[in-house]
């Protein structure tokens, strides 16, 4: 465990329960982050799909082109190359091994390969990573841009979640993470970005 006691969620912000006492992370937040993660080989082999000619919305597609179409979708290509999906939690994965004292991840293979062996040991790592890595706020973003972004492309945009946050007057605000601020209509509080975010959440709900 770790040494400095904490009293909210560094992801969601919200006020850990007692059970939570001395975690980074509430436990919805690490079940959310879970899921996400349990996702991304999935994600990344549909996205793969994705650059086949004809498939997609037809992006960066030539007309009369006698040379080979480019691929579909360039945001799917570069989720799946250098750079993409598997380098971004590759490196999540050396970091935590880093911070346990681990020698470093073997070859796994391909990068389908790799991907499969990086999340099995992030998942399997993720009690311990969501109660006591320090930078387990940075890392669930990350998961969190790569899986929204990968699911916008193989699903479709959907729009961003918002979620209810009490206003110290008692007023229910609903933002976004993105909400750049607001204006409480109850009391006229004008909240900036950072203020908003640190609003108690008006229900407990799943991150």
């Amino acid at each position: 465990m770790i040494d400095t006691q904490t009293s909210t969620c560094l992801i969601c912000l919200r006020a850990l329960y007692a059970d939570e006492a001395g975690r980074y992370c509430c436990r919805p937040c690490q079940d959310h982050g879970t899921i996400m993660l349990r996702a991304m080989p999935d994600l990344y082999t549909q996205l793969g799909e994705l650059l086949q000619p004809g498939a997609g919305r037809g992006e960066g597609r030539v007309s009369g082109s006698k040379s080979a179409p480019l691929p579909c979708s360039t945001d799917a290509l570069d989720l799946r190359s250098r750079g993409g999906i598997v380098t971004v939690l590759a490196s999540w994965e050396d970091a935590v091994r880093d911070e346990l004292g681990y020698t470093a991840a073997t070859f796994r293979g391909d990068y389908e390969q790799t991907l499969t062996g990086v999340i099995g040991f992030l998942v399997g790592n993720a009690p311990w990573i969501y109660s006591s890595f320090a930078a387990v706020d940075e890392m669930h973003r990350e998961v969190r841009r790569l899986h929204g972004h990968a699911a916008s492309l193989t699903e479709g945009e959907r729009p961003a979640r918002r979620v209810p946050v009490t206003c110290t007057c008692g007023w229910t605000l609903r933002v976004t993470l993105d909400t750049a601020g607001v204006k409480c209509p109850g009391c006229s509080t004008q909240y900036g970005h950072s203020e908003v975010l640190r609003l108690p959440l008006a229900e407990r709900r799943a991150a």
